[in-house]
């Protein structure tokens, strides 16, 4: 069959999926499944980056995710006065202290001669300025975190648009992976998906404890949105008035129309990043990208720089996740770092690209709208099926109750289902790589 014709048919059928959704269990519902398939294939798409181009296992995709998420707090939330008067200049010397001693550590290491000596200035950098570092930021923290601790106990941010926080979370994220790249690109492919683990982990790790900065496991709620609220539309006799004329209720249509809103902002990003993607796919810089993935031998001998390209596409593909983090905390109204699970959600993005079609953009995409359409219905479906077929069992029945509670553990079955069958059937991908 046609590549092209393929993957129209493909997204067809995905879009065919979400529309009798929406014709059985109602727009509303197919609206949420579409902005959470946005939002997963532009973190589909910037794993294929990693992967598809350059063969980067990164699994600590959640950590980048997370930190769109923490810049959507820092960029839209109002600022805590009150805290910021108890200690915000404390913990900003703190912070400031710590970059300094890491940045002179760095510094007397690749300056001063080898030897004992400079091993023993560079100790005593470290130890000299962690302990001033934590002079400073322990009364900070402690200050901060005692303002109105069930309320606010955090710093707050800076009350700009929620829509900066969208390309703030992609320089976030990208800044995390740069530290981490640097440090961590040299290792085998294997060790290298331990340690992005091993760092997600970490970041998420802080986010929960640090309530200073984002109140942790206490969350942020009431983020601003980039669209209207639903109670102000439903008080404005306009559109009140159109409502009425689609035949709908004013609170129905005032949903629908924000979740439309979301889906069309949400698209114009992956659109956009999409296009870019391709434009890089298709450029000199992307035929390298692919030459060093296939072989990283002979491209080096042909005078790649393979660590730095590996830098640049490890960069690039945290970035998009980035984004994506943040979109999906704005959607969300909250951050909630609880709800970020590395090995269960860096698993489904995985899932979303190999099943899609690793080194294809347009697989990612379609991989992961598919995906995350199986994962929210088979639930649903599952209860239904197993209810049907446990009906000849009376009630109270031990195994038929068990049956119908373990139902919610068809989401991990189906998907290992699903990622079987395409491997066995599509090994590389339902749109490969060209």
């Amino acid at each position: 069959m046609n590549p092209t014709l393929r993957g129209v048919m493909m997204f067809a059928l995905v879009a065919g999926l979400i529309g009798l959704t929406g014709l059985m269990q109602g727009w509303n519902s197919a609206l949420v499944i579409l902005n959470m398939g946005l939002v997963s294939a532009i973190m589909a798409l910037g794993v294929n980056l990693q992967w598809g181009f350059a063969g980067l296992f990164n699994i600590g995709v959640m950590g980048f995710v997370a930190l769109g998420g923490l810049a959507a707090v820092l960029i839209s939330m109002p600022p805590t006065t009150e805290a910021w008067a108890a200690g915000g200049m404390r913990m900003g010397a703190a912070l400031v202290t710590g970059a300094l001693t890491v940045i002179a550590a760095i510094f007397a290491h690749n300056r001063l001669a080898p030897g004992w000596q400079r091993g023993l200035i560079t100790l005593a950098i470290v130890i000299g300025g962690f302990l001033l570092y934590r002079t400073l930021f322990d009364p900070a923290r402690d200050a901060i975190e005692s303002v109105n601790p069930a309320g606010t106990g955090y710093l707050g941010g800076l009350s700009l648009p929620i829509l900066l926080a969208w390309p703030a979370g992609g320089l976030l994220a990208a800044g995390a992976a740069w530290l981490i790249g640097k440090t961590a690109l040299g290792l085998r492919s294997d060790y290298l998906a331990i340690a992005t683990l091993g760092i997600a982990e970490i970041i998420i790790a802080l986010m929960k404890n640090e309530d200073w900065l984002s109140r942790g496991v206490k969350n942020v709620v009431g983020l601003p949105r980039p669209v209207p609220y639903e109670i102000d539309l439903q008080n404005d006799p306009a559109f009140v008035e159109q409502a009425g004329n689609l035949g709908l209720s004013a609170v129905e249509w005032s949903t629908l129309y924000v979740k439309l809103g979301y889906t069309g902002l949400f698209t114009a990003v992956l659109v956009l990043l999409l296009v870019l993607a391709q434009l890089a796919l298709a450029s000199p810089w992307g035929r390298m990208m692919r030459a060093i993935r296939d072989n990283e031998t002979a491209a080096e001998a042909m005078g790649k720089n393979v660590k730095r390209r590996h830098l640049e596409i490890f960069i690039l593909g945290s970035a998009i996740c980035g984004i994506a983090g943040a979109m999906m905390t704005t959607l969300d109204g909250q951050l909630t770092p609880g709800s970020y699970q590395p090995l269960r959600f860096t698993f489904l993005v995985w899932v979303m690209v190999i099943v899609g079609g690793s080194g294809n953009n347009f697989g990612a995409v379609l991989g992961g709208f598919l995906i995350w359409f199986l994962w929210v219905q088979v639930e649903p479906l599952g209860t239904w099926a197993i209810s049907m077929i446990t009906t000849p069992l009376p009630d109270g029945s031990a195994l038929k109750d068990h049956l119908i509670a373990s139902a919610p553990q068809m989401r991990l079955l189906t998907m290992g289902v699903v990622l079987l069958v395409v491997l066995r059937f599509y090994p590389k991908g339902l749109l490969p790589e060209r």
